[in-house]
């Protein structure tokens, strides 16, 4: 059937050249760093294997603690691979990515699998953070070709991405209880030698290519994101019926199969796009008239030309060096390419630093209190569970609108996609509010608020980055606007939620008539371990969307303008050049010096 819609009986090699172009295009590129996303979110999964890290190691909970942080910090400092993204072509970035996931986490198995001696936990710190941080790699080595290549659909494509990775821990999972069973050993194995296969399989396919313009590319961004709900759906409620019943090996396999099934979907809208543009080729061959005149410039006389001679003298002057400090505090207009400190030293940028730190840190730290919440609101452990996975499952379902949704209002309306920051943030805000004023059910309400504005606010930041700052140095400029996360997670997780929570917990104790020595963990019951500390994350959070309402009024100008202009018009001459160098390529009275 293939064959007769694509060689219409040239057989064997039409479909060679078929092939070719599909494994060269687009939307091939797309398809592999979908499947590379989907690996890249080992981090998502520690809660699994810290047990049994915890248990085999003889770790205590401090320990333990202390392994996240590097886990987070890892993950969460990519500079290094968006500075090496800068200087070293994709594939390389995605093997170094591939060589650090299999390094730092098979160092990790082999601890925790007894095979070597047992580590000291700065080794084990520094394997985990390795690990972690390769992540990054893959992250921007996917990521950027496809923003570059889609530069007009940059939203959709950042949610789209973003979005597969954070279903990624979920697939792991599947993957995981499918080939190895129920054990914790064998997951951090697999989380160290699968993605840095899928890393290596695709290691040349994601590159930038040649920005082309397609007048169909928005549905077919709608079918990749039919299937990525569907997935998402699928696991969401695969996961809350394994937390429930107790699965066999067979099951844990047929649910492993239906998650590969439709994380290769995306392959057959890939091939189908190719072939409908490998039959537009067909038909613009068809259409193109045999006879292509060439025409050979004439010589210039020089003698005759009147060429000023200053200009001859000016072209042979040497070009004099200029520093990379210069123009630092003179930056181009919004969307034109910033250098790197133009950039950071911005005040947009540190409006953007400034959103960051309020939105994400006060996200981060809600999502990693979640668990303890429950805890202290008296939720049973199986509900607490449902609560996580509500947070992940609507975490994808923000970086996915996010993207598709201010994407439409910016090329509908103009509507500033800082904006829609702020409205996140503003949202962020009350989820915050009904963790500090608990009523009953509340906590449903606001781990689908916080899963979902975190998410957003992923997509939203690493767009945004790169129309204000421009592409050439995106693939640093994303990873230094997202710094301010990490930090912020710091603060209000340890030193805001931490503190008030320990505080709370003391008070209770004293009230028993007990001492803090008297027990071995200390923990708190009521509203009140952590009304205070999310009164303030709140306030924090609406900071934070003061900040995004100032870059929204710096910015207004900006985004009524057209700011794909310049991408649009590269795309159509790209696409003149391509149907131009086909019939010349077609015409059998063109020599073949002239092809």
């Amino acid at each position: 059937m293939v064959e007769a819609v694509i060689g219409g009986g040239g057989g064997s090699p039409e479909i060679i050249r078929f092939t070719s172009q599909v494994v060269r295009g687009r939307w091939f590129m797309l398809f592999a760093a979908f499947l590379i996303m989907s690996g890249a979110g080992a981090t998502y999964v520690f809660g699994i294997y810290s047990k049994e890290i915890k248990r085999t190691l003889g770790y205590d909970q401090e320990t333990l603690n202390l392994l996240g942080f590097f886990k987070d910090f890892g993950a969460s400092v990519g500079v290094l691979s968006g500075l090496l993204a800068e200087v070293t072509p994709t594939w390389f970035v995605l093997l170094v990515g591939a060589a650090m996931n299999f390094a730092g986490y098979f160092m990790v198995w082999l601890a925790v699998a007894g095979h070597i001696p047992k580590p000291k936990v700065w080794q084990m710190c520094i394997y985990i953070c390795i690990g972690a941080n390769s992540q990054n790699f893959a992250n921007t080595g996917s990521l950027v070709p496809c923003v570059k290549n889609f530069p007009e659909s940059r939203g959709i494509m950042v949610g789209l991405l973003k979005g597969f990775t954070g279903l990624s821990g979920a697939v792991m999972t599947q993957l995981y209880l499918a080939i190895y069973g129920n054990d914790s050993k064998s997951l951090i194995l697999l989380i160290g030698w699968l993605p840095a296969v899928i890393s290596l399989f695709f290691v040349y396919t994601i590159r930038p290519l040649k920005v082309v313009q397609q007048t169909n590319e928005r549905r077919v961004f709608y079918k990749f994101l039919s299937i990525s709900t569907a997935l998402a759906l699928f696991v969401m409620v695969i996961t809350i019926i394994q937390q429930q019943k107790t699965f066999s090996h067979g099951g844990y396999v047929a649910t492993a199969t239906v998650v590969c099934i439709l994380l290769f979907l995306p392959l057959g809208v890939a091939i189908r796009e190719e072939l409908v543009l490998w039959n537009q080729k067909k038909q613009t061959l068809k259409s193109t008239p045999t006879t292509v005149t060439i025409e050979t410039p004439k010589m210039v006389d020089l003698k005759n030309s009147q060429l000023p001679t200053t200009q001859i003298v000016e072209d042979q002057k040497p070009i004099s060096k200029v520093s990379c400090f210069a123009g630092i505090f003179n930056p181009p207009e919004r969307g034109e390419d910033y250098s790197i400190l133009q950039a950071v030293l911005s005040i947009d940028m540190l409006l953007v630093f400034i959103a960051v730190f309020s939105g994400l840190g006060t996200s981060l730290s809600a999502m990693d209190n979640l668990g303890q919440i429950g805890e202290s609101l008296g939720y049973p452990t199986l509900t607490i569970s449902t609560f996580i996975s509500l947070v992940s499952i609507w975490n994808y379902f923000g970086r996915v609108c996010a993207g598709f949704i201010s994407e439409i209002l910016l090329s509908k309306w103009g509507f500033p996609r800082t904006l829609v920051m702020t409205i996140v943030l503003i949202l962020s805000c009350i989820g915050h509010i009904l963790i500090a004023f608990a009523f009953p059910g509340s906590l449903y309400i606001s781990s689908v608020i916080i899963g979902f504005s975190y998410g957003a606010q992923l997509t939203l930041v690493y767009t945004f980055i790169s129309e204000l700052f421009g592409l050439k140095y995106y693939s640093t400029l994303f990873n230094c606007g997202v710094l301010a996360s990490p930090l912020g997670s710091y603060v209000f997780n340890v030193k805001v939620a931490g503190v008030l929570y320990d505080r709370e917990a003391l008070k209770q104790l004293r009230m028993k008539g007990l001492s803090r020595d008297s027990v071995q963990d200390l923990t708190c019951i009521g509203k009140q371990c952590y009304r205070l500390s999310f009164i303030i994350m709140a306030a924090v959070s609406f900071i934070g969307a003061l900040s995004s309402l100032v870059l929204v009024m710096r910015t207004r100008k900006f985004y009524k303008s057209d700011i794909y202009k310049k991408f649009r018009e590269e795309a159509m001459a790209n696409n003149a050049e391509t149907e131009m160098g086909l019939a010349a390529v077609d015409d059998p009275k063109t020599k073949p010096d002239d092809r």
